[in-house]
């Protein structure tokens, strides 16, 4: 596929946004970037230099040694060159990114670094603030979403699937927290772009919200 075209994927932390995302990417031979994994990135950067206050947080944001690179159709996080990716998957760094990412001038700074990515390549995003915020000229905007139980369910499965036990009902409260927090931050908060598509997922096969974007994806005129 050779025609220029942006994908935005948004929706809550479980709803199936990085799996799919990567799936439409590879079926429309573009790059796929997944945000998640940069907040992550920054919040393993900030705990290791033991920045734990919001102003820390902000003031340290610019000297974060991030980059991103591609290595057989994979995204790969580097910090100073070192590659973090298999640390970014654990529940705790999933929540340190959500309390990251709230802080106004962390997502200033990535935001730049997605967009500059973006005007290089035809790319599949995904993220809570895709549509809103990163590219909010993208042809194709898509929310995904589902119930919290069927959004914890899936998380335990992919945690057990890693090796690490998790208890049910504390995976479940740490995804309703993280929804609250995602939904009301003060720099830009979870929410569906007013041109996005909806689609719940809670029923839905992975290969049939595939098609489906596929199918909207192949309908936008660029």
């Amino acid at each position: 596929m050779n025609r220029i075209i942006s994908i935005a994927i948004d929706g809550p932390a479980g709803a199936g946004k990085s799996s799919v995302a990567r799936a439409v990417a590879e079926r429309m031979n573009i790059v796929y970037l997944d945000t998640g994994a940069m907040y992550r990135t920054v919040a393993l950067y900030m705990q290791s230099k033991g920045y734990t206050e919001d102003a820390e947080i902000a003031a340290h944001a610019e000297e974060v040694p991030i980059d991103v690179r591609f290595e057989n159709g994979e995204q790969h996080m580097l910090l100073d060159g070192v590659d973090v990716t298999d640390k970014l998957r654990t529940p705790e760094a999933s929540m340190l990114a959500s309390r990251v990412g709230a802080i106004a001038r962390v997502r200033e700074v990535l935001v730049a670094l997605q967009q500059r990515i973006a005007r290089s390549t035809p790319v599949v995003m995904d993220g809570r603030d895709i549509g809103t915020v990163v590219l909010p000229d993208a042809p194709v905007k898509i929310f995904l979403t589902a119930s919290a139980e069927v959004r914890a369910e899936r998380r335990l499965k992919e945690l057990r699937a890693a090796g690490r036990d998790a208890d049910p009902e504390q995976v479940l409260k740490e995804i309703i927290e993280r929804d609250y927090n995602d939904s009301h931050r003060a720099a830009s908060p979870m929410r569906p772009a007013e041109d996005s598509v909806i689609l719940d997922t809670s029923d839905m096969s992975k290969q049939a919200v595939i098609d489906r974007i596929l199918e909207i994806a192949g309908k936008v005129e660029v």
